[in-house]
């Protein structure tokens, strides 16, 4: 029987592809004296290839932008920093988040979240989803001082939770960080389907957020 279910941010909860978007042309329009001279879609297009998923740090994408789009009078430092302003703004939930969270919480399931980035910048952006108050614990690599897929991150979780690994489960879109990592510390791995990462070896595999609740009663009675 699953007990707590730990959920990954980006790529899970947030559409992290739509809310970046939507973020790109907003900056775009918000600092257009800077960036006009740049066809809008030459400019989000070329952000989100040097991004790479969020893996890239902020200020080297906007560092080699600044090179190749001939960006002048504005820094990378303030670019970077309009970027932690105001990406909160623009946040994407997938369909059907707070109906899959209610729906586990009406079934008394312990719930959080586990995602890697910075502290203040992944709370911003939770709230923003309107979702914090649905998890009992909330961890982000930074103020932890360790990130996914370390056992450790996953252990701290399930602690706080007052839950073992094999009544847990984890839900994420990464491979590696998500689904190996929580299958290295005992726990069900599902993944969250996304075509960019291709394959995962997890447990169940989901579609829709909604999903998760056939999985979740897929293990009723089980031990």
């Amino acid at each position: 029987m699953i007990k707590a279910v730990l959920l990954d941010l980006d790529g899970t909860l947030l559409n992290r592809d739509a809310s970046l978007k939507y973020f790109l042309e907003a900056q775009y329009e918000r600092l257009y004296q800077y960036l006009g001279h740049i066809p809008i879609e030459k400019y989000t297009s070329r952000f989100i290839e040097l991004d790479q998923r969020g893996y890239v740090g902020k200020d080297l994408v906007y560092q080699q932008l600044i090179i190749e789009l001939n960006i002048s009078g504005i820094s990378r430092e303030s670019l970077h920093q309009d970027y932690i302003n105001e990406f909160s703004n623009c946040c994407v939930p997938f369909p059907n988040l707070i109906n899959m969270l209610e729906s586990l919480k009406d079934r008394s399931i312990r719930l959080g979240i586990i995602t890697n980035g910075k502290g203040k910048f992944q709370m911003d952006n939770i709230k923003a989803l309107g979702i914090e108050n649905y998890f009992d614990t909330i961890l982000i690599s930074e103020r932890e001082g360790i990130k996914k897929p370390n056992p450790e991150i996953f252990k701290r979780a399930l602690s706080k939770l007052d839950a073992a690994a094999y009544e847990s489960m984890y839900v994420g879109d990464h491979p590696e960080n998500d689904v190996l990592g929580s299958i290295n510390v005992g726990m069900l791995a599902v993944w969250k389907k996304d075509i960019y990462w291709g394959h995962a070896e997890a447990n169940f595999v989901i579609n829709d957020l909604m999903d998760l609740l056939k999985m979740v009663e897929s293990q009723k009675g089980r031990t």
